[in-house]
């Protein structure tokens, strides 16, 4: 593979690159998910888990991270809030917290 992105020849090069660099996303998005059911088990109601103080710190380092990198921190901003999102309710589900369910109704039945 070529150096940057700008030395790809053609479209099919770029999406293969995308391609990989996807395989790598998803096996850090397991990573982190095998830590967020690791940090369910020390959370003892919904609000910890929820943790909007939390949720901003990360979304703000995820916004840094990007410009350091010379990312888009909006972009970032954007994935960050939907990934978080996606894991709280995963560790509500995991959590097993009295009269909670994902999004913070009432646990299904």
């Amino acid at each position: 593979m070529a150096g940057s992105p700008e030395e790809l020849p053609d479209l099919t090069a770029v999406r293969a690159a995308i391609d990989g660099l996807d395989e790598e996303l998803v096996a850090l998005l397991a990573r982190r998910e095998r830590l967020v059911r690791a940090a369910a088990r020390f959370k003892t109601d919904a609000a910890a888990v929820r943790a909007p103080g939390r949720v901003e710190q990360v979304v703000a380092r995820a916004r840094l991270l990007a410009e350091a990198s010379g990312g888009s921190p909006e972009v970032a901003e954007r994935v960050y809030r939907a990934m978080v999102a996606a894991f709280v309710d995963l560790e509500l589900s995991v959590a097993e917290l009295p009269g909670e369910g994902p999004g913070g109704g009432p646990a299904a039945p």
